[in-house]
């Protein structure tokens, strides 16, 4: 069954309608995005360590590691993720997410309007694994960018990008993700290397 196309629109107003009780775990957000596929999958976390809810101290490494996970298991071709309970459990406040999708689902629509199938083949096969491996890394050099104020913005937002772009098909955002994970190493490298 081919996965169901999902804008970031769609995905956060999924997120918040299927949130549960005064706390959201990663894991029930995971959890209700499985059966479209990776692409969402990958969305929801990247969203959490992207928005106000990253600044939550251990949410950006928490989302590094679910990202990491979701992500090498697409490079190796499962079909859905198994993640450990210890991550999945990990929650935030309901209410502050839902105020966060509420400030933001006004832009996402503008922004969902510029994604459509375009060079298919870069969300298929041997290149959407490599994406896939792209999007791991990613999500590891988010553990240690969390100590470097605002850094773990950057790969969160090329994640966004590559996992909406998988979602859409969408060949030229996959791209310009692709880019900014590059950038976001070359930010962990400066950081913490030289």
């Amino acid at each position: 069954m081919p996965e169901k196309r999902m804008g970031i629109t769609e995905v956060l107003k999924s997120v918040k309608d299927n949130a549960e009780g005064e706390d959201v775990e990663l894991g029930e957000v995971v959890e209700h995005l499985e059966h479209r596929g990776f692409g969402p999958i990958l969305l929801a976390p990247a969203l959490v360590a992207l928005f106000p809810t990253g600044a939550i101290p251990g949410i950006p490494s928490a989302c590094g590691i679910l990202i990491f996970l979701i992500a090498i298991q697409m490079a190796w071709g499962k079909k859905h993720p198994w993640l450990p309970n210890k991550l999945t459990s990990i929650g935030f406040s309901q209410d502050k997410l839902g105020k966060v999708i509420d400030k933001v689902c006004p832009y996402t629509k503008k922004v969902d309007r510029w994604f459509k199938p375009r060079v298919k083949i870069l969300s298929e096969g041997v290149v959407k694994r490599f994406i896939a491996v792209l999007c791991a890394l990613a999500g590891l050099v988010m553990i240690p960018l969390e100590l470097v104020p605002f850094a773990v913005m950057l790969p969160a937002f090329a994640i966004v990008l590559a996992a909406v772009g998988l979602s859409t098909e969408d060949g030229v955002v996959i791209t310009i993700a692709s880019i900014i994970m590059v950038s976001s190493f070359y930010l962990l490298w400066v950081n913490y290397v030289q």
